[in-house]
């Protein structure tokens, strides 16, 4: 099967050749007709799988079809970086076809987003909390909205965003098409889904656990040797691009600057920086700029940095569904990958209900050479134990696994701000 056989648009389908898209994903194979056939849609898949192209296709075929007005499609992502990528590939994908997108989302001025969208605009793709501001101010006209699309809607609602979303429907007509797409479907996404779909059409594409490709190994170590420990597997590991993950913004930062004064070529994505520094923190990392990007969570969703070759939790992270998501950065695109996670005592519990959710026992391993009885250097990050918060319990329609995806593009994507106007 290739993108043929879904008879798109022909100014759609010559965007899809431009990007080299060949073969489909499971999840756009599955998630695309029903799409096209304005069905509701319920999607379980892991990041990294396509999800983006498997609705912004259908919803730029609709919007060619048929003539409409105003803001036709909405968009709704948990960060400013995935807002921006759908926002890129739609603009790529839809290149030859003269229709508009435009993002919203705080962290930078709110007039520019205003003049966007009186000029007018067909596709939002929008933050819930910028997104609220602008329906309260009366800046966007969402009565024409065709297309509802919930992306990542389960790290919405671990952000604190289900409040937000429930306010924003309020705002949008009843008779339209909702897509929602999700990692994991705890209890409360499923009760979303279930007041917000219509007879929706379920897509469960992969196991929601952890990618095949990817390699796990535990690493237990004191909490103080936790940086020492981390500077030596950077040095022996034959990494490529490396994405370490800690629990707080302070800690990244302090942690990216010791990297940097040991020779590392190291930046760090993290809440306190503004949207334009976190934006020159991914562009470098994407470009090999940066070979170590150190980040919080909000770089475990949707940021599609192919080339990573390693993720390191230099912090147990607060849930195991979060473990999924953090390793899911890695192993993209048929390629291999590692997730390495430093381990104390204090992770005992956490590690357990991970191996509990990816349904196997991860490998303990000891660096060779390392001194696990020395006394830390001055200057390190020494990081407190935290309490992790209680694990959630599994999912109890989790799938079989699947097969790793086939890498889709032919060549690079077009570079940002080349594929979209407006």
């Amino acid at each position: 099967m290739d993108f043929t056989a879904f008879k798109f648009h022909p100014k759609i389908a010559a965007g899809v050749t431009a990007a080299g898209y060949v073969t489909p994903t499971p999840i756009q194979a599955q998630a695309i007709p029903p799409i096209l056939a304005n069905s509701d849609v319920m999607g379980l898949a892991q990041t990294g799988t396509g999800k983006t192209a498997a609705f912004a296709l259908p919803i730029l075929h609709r919007l060619l079809s048929s003539p409409g007005k105003g803001v036709r499609a909405l968009v709704i992502a948990p960060t400013r970086e995935l807002a921006e990528q759908i926002h890129v590939a739609i603009g790529e994908l839809g290149q030859q076809t003269g229709l508009c997108s435009a993002t919203i989302y705080g962290g930078v001025g709110i007039n520019p987003q205003i003049a966007k969208l009186k000029r007018g605009v067909d596709i939002v793709v929008a933050c819930p909390g910028r997104l609220l501001d602008h329906i309260r101010q009366k800046n966007i006209d969402l009565s024409h909205l065709e297309v509802l699309v919930l992306d990542e809607a389960d790290q919405m609602f671990d952000m604190g965003f289900l409040p937000d979303i429930r306010r924003i429907l309020q705002n949008l007509p009843a008779s339209r098409q909702t897509l929602l797409f999700s990692a994991t479907m705890p209890t409360e996404i499923r009760r979303l889904a279930s007041d917000v779909l219509r007879n929706p059409v379920t897509i469960q594409a992969d196991n929601a656990t952890s990618a095949e490709t990817v390699q796990h190994a535990l690493y237990p170590v004191r909490a103080e040797l936790k940086s020492p420990l981390l500077l030596q597997l950077l040095d022996k590991a034959d990494t490529g691009s490396v994405l370490v993950f800690t629990r707080t913004k302070h800690r990244a930062k302090r942690l990216g600057e010791q990297l940097v004064r040991a020779g590392h070529t190291a930046t760090s994505l993290q809440g306190n920086l503004s949207q334009n520094r976190r934006q020159e923190a991914l562009d470098g990392f994407r470009q090999g700029t940066f070979r170590i990007l150190v980040a919080t969570d909000i770089a475990a969703r949707g940021i599609d940095v192919s080339q990573v070759t390693h993720v390191i939790n230099y912090d147990v992270p607060m849930t195991p569904e979060a473990y999924v998501h953090r390793i899911g950065r890695t192993g993209r695109a048929a390629r291999s990958g590692d997730a390495f996670t430093l381990v104390s005592v204090e992770d005992t519990a956490q590690v357990r209900a991970i191996e509990r959710l990816i349904g196997k026992l991860i490998d303990r391993r000891t660096l060779e050479g390392f001194d696990y009885a020395q006394t830390p250097p001055a200057g390190v990050e020494r990081p407190r134990p935290q309490r992790a918060a209680p694990a959630k319990p599994r999912p109890k329609t989790a799938s079989t696994p699947s097969s790793p995806l086939a890498r889709q593009r032919r060549r690079k994507p077009r570079p940002a701000g080349t594929a979209h106007k407006g």
